[in-house]
């Protein structure tokens, strides 16, 4: 498998006070530059949306990856939040950190699926080329 990180993943987060929290990130390189869209249920009880959307914007050195979570609306205690990890040897799973001022967990994702590509046309990897 390649080390580009372009493809769908898995994740977990460890939050204080709420406990796990599972995410699904679909991520798109180019170049080391990192974009993608993450959602995940909502674990504020108060919230009056059920699943958060998210997009990515970061970046890959080698095994290391950072990025930025930016959730779109940001409220509900929820709006910046920073990422950083380690790729392994498969580029299969990253685990890292993530950070909010005043607060910090671990995370982990796992790649589910094929490579995903970003081109005119919107396919991926796994669906007929359109034409």
């Amino acid at each position: 498998m390649s080390d580009d990180l372009s493809g769908v993943w898995d994740g977990t987060y460890i939050q204080p006070g709420t406990g796990m929290v599972t995410f699904t990130a679909t991520l798109v390189e180019a170049g080391g530059a990192i974009e993608g869209h993450v959602t995940e249920p909502c674990s504020n009880p108060r919230c009056p949306l059920r699943t958060h959307s998210a997009s990515v914007t970061g970046h890959r050195a080698g095994s290391v990856v950072s990025f930025v979570k930016r959730y779109e609306p940001p409220g509900y205690g929820f709006d910046i939040v920073q990422y950083d990890g380690i790729m392994n040897g498969e580029a299969t799973e990253i685990d890292g950190r993530w950070r909010l001022p005043g607060t910090s967990g671990s995370f982990l994702m796992i790649r589910a699926s094929k490579r995903a590509q970003a081109n005119i046309t919107g396919t991926r990897a796994d669906e007929p080329a359109r034409e």
